[in-house]
């Protein structure tokens, strides 16, 4: 007597078929959590969906509890917002706005990153509508001309119809003179968050917390020119062209504005 039951003797001797293809989708799974280590069991099903497989959510789900991927959340960011300014403020444009297509609202926001032996900060503008990164400026200080340069090159690349909304917080950098005109020259409609809302730019927000949770926290750049080549491929190669997202149906931006224009 071998003390095994008759049904566990049939299930060693006979491995259930599906057994081949769970492990090749664990392994997927697997590889695609260290490829992507904040992405959360939806991000993950829906890139498992892109690569071929035919899977739902609770089962990554289980899964990943079982192989332990479940991603942990950072710690938050701090704001770099000085709105202690007597510069002109402008109303919040944005509420109730429906946007149906690029370059009808872009959003701003500036982050700090820290380093070894310094503070850095980034500009960035986002079209709305694609969460794609359009413009971006990292520099040493929080002077106005770095969120400018990321305008500039926001307004260089896409060449915005009139009637644009370019909203931000209340930041000094935003406010300043050089920043609403530049806008006004393009004939933008200038958009600004009420007076401590964060939630009215959570666009910005949400791509902020991205950041700092799939590249900035993960890494220890060497020095500035270190961190702005890392910080450009992660802003231009992953997140535009690579990274899925639940608000544009799991497609990575990029992808999302080439599917509209068709």
């Amino acid at each position: 007597m071998t003390g095994l039951s008759r049904a566990g003797f049939y299930r060693w001797r006979l491995p259930p078929q599906g057994l081949p293809v769970e492990m090749e989708l664990r392994d997927e799974m697997q590889k695609i959590a260290l490829e992507w280590p904040a992405y959360g069991y939806r991000r993950i099903t829906a890139e498992l969906q892109r690569r071929g497989f035919d899977v739902r959510y609770r089962r990554v789900l289980r899964m990943m509890r079982e192989d332990n991927l479940l991603c942990v959340r950072r710690r938050k960011f701090v704001a770099t917002t000085d709105s202690r300014h007597k510069l002109p403020v402008y109303p919040n444009l944005t509420g109730g706005m429906e946007v149906t297509g690029i370059n009808q609202l872009w959003v701003a926001d500036i982050t700090y990153i820290r380093l070894r032996t310094e503070f850095i900060f980034l500009a960035v503008v986002l079209d709305a509508f694609s969460r794609r990164v359009i413009g971006w400026s990292l520099g040493r200080t929080l002077e106005a001309q770095l969120a400018i340069a990321a305008l500039r090159m926001a307004l260089l690349a896409r060449q915005p119809a009139p009637e644009l909304v370019h909203h931000s917080d209340r930041g000094v950098q935003y406010a300043s003179h050089d920043y609403t005109d530049m806008l006004k020259q393009h004939q933008a409609k200038i958009s600004m968050s009420r007076k401590g809302n964060p939630y009215d730019n959570a666009a910005c927000e949400s791509f902020m917390k991205t950041l700092k949770c799939e590249e900035v926290y993960r890494m220890e750049y060497r020095d500035f020119y270190d961190a702005q080549a890392c910080i450009v491929e992660f802003l231009e190669r992953v997140y535009n062209e690579r990274r899925l997202h639940s608000a544009l149906g799991y497609v990575p931006p990029a992808e999302f504005e080439d599917g509209e224009m068709k």
